[in-house]
């Protein structure tokens, strides 16, 4: 069946309207995209679900060992960082016999340490109050479980005696009395007399 024919002029105006309407549709297309986006909520991203976020690390626990004159002597557990005070604190104060002063209060703890407060007038009173600690011994020394830097550092103690006192408690076992020193090669009686007062067995 064949279409009748449009006249040339209505023709043109036909496509003039459909190019109208095309061009404000695009207009109101682009518009609304753009009101659209501009309107859209910005999305805030949130963790995935069964991820957790990572944990804050847990402080480091010193172990220490009071001992001496204090009120409570034991095994306390304190934060990295604290100082000798405060491991004499958690043992409930120095007693009235302490000879507080020889202590350093303000050294800094480490793991495994003992600190020792000595007694006034007591054994050891002279030499200090912190034990346990690498460098130089402020305090009596246990020679059962001293190593070989600690035992070095001991007046007249050098590195090869040092060694000694380690072979002879490897052979014999812990040491029960200081005076067992005296059987050790290098330490005589004028020796032993002078580590009397800086050791413990």
């Amino acid at each position: 069946m064949r279409m009748p024919a449009i006249p040339r002029g209505r023709a043109l105006a036909y496509l003039a309207l459909i190019a109208g309407l095309l061009a404000l549709g695009g207009r109101i297309l682009l518009g609304g995209g753009n009101a659209a986006l501009e309107a859209a909520p910005v999305a805030t991203l949130a963790p995935a679900a069964g991820v957790s976020e990572p944990a804050a690390a847990e402080p480091t626990v010193l172990v220490v060992h009071v001992a001496g004159a204090v009120r409570r002597p034991g095994v306390y557990r304190l934060a990295e960082g604290s100082r000798v005070a405060d491991a004499v604190e958690e043992a409930g104060g120095a007693s009235r016999r302490a000879a507080i002063g020889l202590v350093n209060l303000a050294a800094l703890l480490v793991d495994g340490q003992q600190v020792l407060v000595p007694a006034r007038g007591g054994r050891g009173s002279s030499a200090g109050g912190v034990a346990g600690v690498a460098g130089s011994p402020s305090g009596p020394l246990s020679l059962s479980t001293a190593t070989l830097e600690q035992l070095d550092l001991l007046p007249g103690v050098g590195p090869v005696t040092a060694q000694r006192i380690l072979d002879y408690r490897e052979r014999h076992g812990p040491f029960a009395s200081v005076d067992e020193l005296d059987a050790v090669p290098g330490i005589g009686p004028a020796r032993l007399e002078q580590l009397r007062e800086l050791v413990v067995p």
